[in-house]
């Protein structure tokens, strides 16, 4: 909306309820909004506005507004809005606002209310007295110094977030009237113990409290009072005990105690068996400051005691088995407990600074032969499925203290705590058992017992019936209530606003899920029957009950019940609340009468794929160009003009071949007729012959676009959407690269549970899923027929009717690639078959194990990890771009480091080394993560502490130095730094710093997001970029997610473009007043995110001196493009690999022969010289072998390797994979183009 500019047709949508103008660059409402009397939600975010006077006050239907982060003042925000009927959302939060809006206590229906952020220094008295429907108020980083005795009356509450807010005079006694409250967030409020509430004993919801920041000496007895509280943050205070009554919190799930000045933790900790996260960091922790029971807590993933004074860790640490971050830097560690090498779910231990610390040598692994390993793909799977991690089959006869067994069994108590019953139970059996046994043996000769004979029901198998088709996999599953009605002898599923109505010529299936009083799923199952109901309809009823239960494997019956004659219990799973309705769907029994067929006349038309048009049933409409098909019932007549290739003829017939076998039973009867031979009969149906056939079809004749709707049921209105089926983004599942956007018309878009209408002008196509309710069904046969009349169409344009699973042959021709073939595993044999099953199998399954060789392949068969979405790395970037204060960068020229231009952050060059210094926020990490809090992400907590713990901060901020290396720098910028520059850091931050070391195309994620994308790497020297003639060319590739996004100089080369990226080309003049030319290229499948980002990265890269362009693929000017490129080349159309791209690596360091996966953002320096690599691009699986690797090996990676192509066979048939060797400096283009940027290989210093 630059400019001002807002379209006008907005005032024509006189039905929208939802309208987001976000970052728009607004400085007032437009006058458009006052035509837009049914609008609901209203968001003006991150715009310019000063004001909200225009026309809200004129929308009656306004329930939300929210305009946050603007430039409003008080005289902004009019008073008239608040007399809105349905307003109950206002969010001006981060504004000018420097007192509450006037007027806002008349709205009386006010739900959500958020004020924070802005200058507000008092809350009038009368502001609550009307808002008592108050459910979210965000008051935070405001200037309250108390806050009015009315807030009391907000009984409602269930979220206050008061953070960063004097608030001297408020003593908080309103609180405890706030019985619905679940969230209180008093950050930084000068807390003490004197100005909190003596009790909250009646705020059973509490269940998130944040108190960090504050003057408390210890913790709130009021505290102790709240049995519901899940997380609990106690930080940035000066706490030196805790009390015993702390047990008291038995859903405490998070407990943050970082900067205190604790000294120990009483044993009652250790009962809090649900806490999951503790942070400890900067107290004064030594070895018996932690209790010996800690082990208990079974459920404790995170446990982080940084700078304390810790000299060693209990032993019972190691026993919390699902522990998976770990952190104890900077402490007084000697050593660790043995134990730390089971815990094999860590995924981060950090104990750096920890100058005395020795760790404890693994286990010793009993010693066996190289070769002893089974291979076998069933072996290495049912090892990969029973541990995930490391496993080896030990030998019978192992010692008890054999560390592999106490491995396995600090595995098995993750679930210790749900199998505790089941082993009481399981051991009572054996004493039993043992006990029996024992009498015998001492009796003497036992006596056979008497065996009985097996009733005839008892023989009886259930019969393997596949009930899919009729019962979704979640059934039964979650407890509740299902419905479905009988249509067409089949169960339809009845949404659940139509419980209990039932027609009087219908019959239902109705099933109730209940928990009985073990915990388990029980189920209810009931048919009932109509008095007006067919035949049909009863036996179905009661057959697929009878389905219903032997799919949910239940033991109940199924009863009938009758109209009018329902049973108690009947009525009781409706609270007898039921009614009848007159009518029922038809009977699903065919009544014998003829079949009547529309006698149509098509246009064959198309080259690969035949389509049809519709067109008049008269002779005029014949041209002798074309075949044209003629249906007629039981005759399918083929007409070829005379001037009709042959090949159109041919796929006609066969056309017409298909309609007679799916739609006519294989009864019509084809006839092929050729222009000037037609048959008095064929004339007599066209109504006439004409007097001469000419051409009458346009020469630039374009079919119609089809266009797909979907229907849908509103609140109280139809609703018919349009599926932009052009857009990737509408499809589930991701595109070829070589299927354009006019083609993507695929039979994936429709889904089973919906109806969708396809308009193809001529013909108005309705699709029903079988799983669809039968009022969207009725609304689209009307929708249809409206949509078909509102518009001018031929006099011969119709609505034809579909049904999932019989599709007429037309309709289907519309869709690209209509698949209806069904996939059936031929491979398989009832022997087979048969010996997976009964009991042969389970023995089979269940022989003696050979001693085998301590290996580990897991890696292969775990799945490809998933790209990271882009909202979820866009949340990071910006969460971690928030809490940066301020980056400083250095690049080493000569022999000292000099201050980076800040014009030039982001670019690195291959021969260069640059230091960067970040200072971060810590409290705006905090206020981070109590938002995250009050959304329920519940993660906030997690990434804010994994950065305090890795590095202490002064005060209230942390630094990190990133150290970063190109792949031809030398070493002698790393010695360099480290002993002048990080000196000076080190002396100024007084052991405070953080170094972390990288080298190029293996940083950080964090370090990646502080460049948004924006990171350009060039070849050479820095000194030397400006000097250089010759063109350049950028690749701009996305590994793993958009935070490992890179744009790498490579080679000036066309062969090396690929359709579905974007690449920078640059093309230098010798002019002094142009520089030369700058083109972004993108490629013809390329992700339009991309390709936006490439022309920001241009537009970044390149100063007004340049000309710039973007140009798409196919579109390339051959004066400057391919002759600054060398040419055109053939190049890649697809990047299928980067779906299939999976790098594995094979090494014996470990002492053992194990297979570990290197992440989605691999480079060419992952590959180990002394070591096999793996790699697999979905065709190939290639086997990379370095200089310096061992014979062992190379034959057991071969075997890992045939291990992995056999899985892959079975688990993805779609791509056969082949099994290719490459040996290091021999790589092919297949393989090297899995790289991002392949070079040389970096020769060793």
């Amino acid at each position: 909306l630059q400019g001002g500019y807002f379209p006008e047709h907005v005032k024509a949508m006189t039905s929208l309820r939802w309208l987001k103008l976000n970052r728009t660059g607004l400085c007032y409402l437009p006058e458009e909004l006052a035509a837009l009397q049914k609008l609901e939600h209203l968001s003006v975010s991150h715009n310019s506005l000063t004001t909200l006077h225009g026309e809200l006050s004129g929308l009656p239907c306004l329930r939300a507004i929210v305009a946050r982060a603007n430039s409003l003042k008080n005289s902004g925000v009019p008073d008239d809005i608040f007399q809105l009927d349905d307003l109950s959302v206002l969010d001006l939060s981060y504004n000018q606002l420097t007192e509450c809006p006037r007027e806002l206590e008349n709205a009386k229906n006010m739900l959500v209310l958020n004020l924070g952020h802005n200058s507000i220094d008092t809350i009038p008295n009368q502001l609550f007295i009307n808002l008592t429907d108050l459910l979210y108020l965000d008051l935070s980083d405001n200037k309250l110094e108390s806050l009015p005795p009315q807030m009391r009356r907000l009984v409602h509450l269930q979220t206050l977030i008061l953070n960063n807010n004097p608030l001297l005079h408020a003593q908080l006694r309103q609180l405890p009237a706030m019985t619905a409250l679940q969230t209180l967030h008093l950050r930084n409020t000068q807390r003490t113990q004197s100005n909190l509430p003596t009790s909250l004993e009646g705020l059973v919801n509490l269940a998130d409290v944040d108190l960090s920041c504050n003057d408390l000496s210890r913790v709130p007895e009021c505290l102790y009072t709240l049995g519901s509280l899940r997380r609990l943050n106690l930080s940035s205070n000066q706490i030196t005990e805790l009390s015993l009554c702390i047990d008291q919190w038995t859903q405490l799930e998070t407990l943050n105690l970082s900067r205190n000045q604790l000294t120990s933790l009483p044993s009652a900790i250790c009962k809090l068996t649900k806490l999951k996260k503790m942070y400890l960091n900067s107290n004064k922790l030594d070895f018996d400051g932690i209790p010996s029971g800690i082990g208990k807590l079974t459920n404790l993933e995170e446990f982080m005691a940084a700078n304390n004074n810790l000299e060693l860790i209990p032993e019972s640490l190691c026993r919390c088995s699902k522990l998976r971050k770990l952190v104890l830097n900077k402490n007084r560690l000697v050593t660790l407990p043995e134990a730390i090498h089971f815990l094999t779910d860590v995924e981060i231990l950090d104990v750096r600074e920890n100058p005395n610390l020795v760790m404890p040598p693994k286990p010793a692994d009993r010693s066996s032969e190289w070769y002893n390993i089974d291979f076998s793909l069933q072996n290495q799977l049912r090892l990969a499925g029973a541990s995930p991690a490391t496993v080896a089959a030990a030998a019978a006869g192992s010692s008890t203290k054999d560390p592999l067994a106490r491995k396995m069994r600090l595995r098995r108590r993750k679930d210790s705590a749900q199998d505790d019953q089941a082993k009481q139970v399981l051991k009572g059996m054996s004493d039993v058992a043992q006990e029996k046994n024992k009498k015998i043996e001492e009796s003497g000769e036992a006596k056979a017992p008497d065996l009985k004979t097996r009733r005839w029901d008892q023989g009886l198998e259930k019969p393997q019936l596949d009930y899919s088709e009729f019962f979704s996999e979640d059934v039964g599953q979650l407890p509740g209530l299902c419905v479905w009605q009988i249509e067409n002898f089949v169960p339809t599923l009845v949404d659940e606003a139509f419980h209990g109505k039932f027609y009087e010529a219908d019959c239902y299936i109705v099933l109730k899920t209940f928990l009985d009083e073990n915990g388990s799923l029980n189920w209810e199952i009931y048919y009932w029957i109509g008095q007006e109901a067919t035949l049909d309809k009863k036996a179905c009823s009661a057959i697929h009950a009878v389905n219903l239960r032997n799919y949910l494997g239940a033991e109940c019956r199924s009863i009938r019940e009758e109209m009018g004659d329902e049973s108690e219990e009947f009525l009781q799973v409706f609270d007898n609340d039921i009614s009848y309705i007159e009518g029922g769907t038809a009977s699903g029994f065919f009544t014998v009468e003829d079949t009547q067929y529309v006698t149509r006349l098509y246009r064959v038309y198309g080259k690969k794929n035949v389509k049809l048009e519709p067109v008049a049933l008269k002779g005029t409409s014949l041209d002798p160009r074309f075949v044209f098909l003629l249906d007629h019932g039981l005759d399918l007549l083929v007409w070829r003009g005379s001037q009709a290739t042959l090949s159109s003829t041919t796929k006609a017939r066969l056309f017409a071949e298909k309609i007679n076998k799916n739609e006519r039973k294989g009864k019509a009867e084809i006839t092929l007729l050729t222009q000037g031979q037609e048959t008095p009969e064929f004339w007599e149906v066209l109504g006439g012959q004409p007097e001469e056939i000419r051409p009458c079809v346009p020469d630039d004749f374009q079919p119609h676009k089809p266009k797909l709707y979907k229907v849908g049921l509103g609140l109280g209105y139809l609703e018919l959407p349009q599926i932009n089926y052009k857009l990737s983004v509408e499809h589930k599942k991701r595109l070829k690269a070589d299927l354009m956007p006019e083609m993507r018309l695929l039979q994936s878009l429709l889904d089973t549970k919906s109806v969708y209408i396809l308009d193809c002008w001529s013909d108005v196509f309705i699709w029903i899923g079988r799983k669809s309710s039968r009022l969207v069904r009725a609304a689209a046969l009307k929708l249809s027929q409206e949509l078909c009349t509102m518009l001018h169409r031929p006099k011969h344009a119709m609505v034809t009717r579909n049904l999932e699973g019989t599709e007429c042959q037309v309709f289907k021709s519309k869709f690209k690639n209509w698949d209806d073939v069904l996939r059936v595993d031929y491979t398989r044999n009832a022997e087979t078959v048969l010996q997976d099953s009964g009991l042969a199998g389970k023995v089979r399954k269940d022989t003696e194990k050979k001693d085998q060789m301590k290996a580990d392949l897991t890696a292969l068969f775990l799945p490809r990890q998933p790209p990271m979405p882009l909202s979820e790395a866009e949340q990071l970037m910006e969460e971690w771009n928030e809490d940066l204060d301020g980056m400083e960068g250095f690049v080493l020229e000569g022999k000292k480091f000099t201050r980076l231009p800040e014009e030039e952050f982001g670019h690195f060059h291959t021969h260069d080394c640059y230091v960067f210094l970040c200072r971060y926020w810590v409290p705006v990490e905090y206020e981070e993560d109590e938002e995250k809090k009050k959304k329920g992400e519940g993660k906030g907590e997690e990434e804010g502490e994994e950065e305090e713990e890795e590095k202490q901060p002064e005060e209230d901020s942390q630094c990190i130095v990133y150290f970063w290396q190109g792949r031809e720098a030398s070493n002698m910028g790393w010695l360099t730094f480290t002993f002048s520059l990080q000196k000076k850091f080190e002396s100024h931050f007084r052991g405070k710093l953080e170094v972390v070391r990288m080298t190029q195309q293996q940083e950080n994620p964090k370090f990646l997001s502080h460049f948004k994308r924006r990171f350009v790497i060039h070849r050479g020297k820095r000194k030397d970029r400006v000097s250089t003639p010759q063109p350049s060319l950028y690749h701009i590739r996305t590994n793993g997610g958009a935070l490992c996004t890179r744009c790498i100089q490579i080679n000036t080369d066309a062969a090396l473009l690929n359709s579905e990226f974007c690449f920078i080309l640059k093309v230098p003049f010798e002019s002094t007043d142009n520089q030369g030319i700058v083109y972004t290229w993108v490629g013809r499948a390329a992700d339009p995110d991309e390709a936006k980002l490439a022309e920001d990265i241009m537009n970044h890269m390149f100063d007004d001196s340049y000309s710039k362009q973007v140009i798409n693929e196919g579109e390339e000017p051959e004066n400057f493009f391919w002759v600054g490129i060398g040419g055109q080349k053939p190049y890649d159309e697809d990047a299928d690999y980067m779906k299939h791209s999976r790098l594995f690596r094979c090494s014996n360091e470990k002492g053992y022969f194990s297979v570990s996966e290197k992440c989605s953002d691999f480079c060419q320096d992952d590959l180990a010289d002394d070591d096999i690599m793996l790699l697999d691009n979905g065709r190939e699986v290639y086997m990379w072998v370095g200089t310096q690797t061992s014979q062992v090996e190379i034959k057991l990676s071969l075997k890992a390797c045939q291990v992995y192509i056999q899985h892959m066979r079975s688990k993805d048939p779609t791509h056969p994979r082949k099994l290719r060797l490459v040996r290091k400096g021999n790589e092919p283009w297949p393989f090297t183009r899995c790289f991002h940027a392949w070079s040389v290989f970096r020769k060793p210093p």
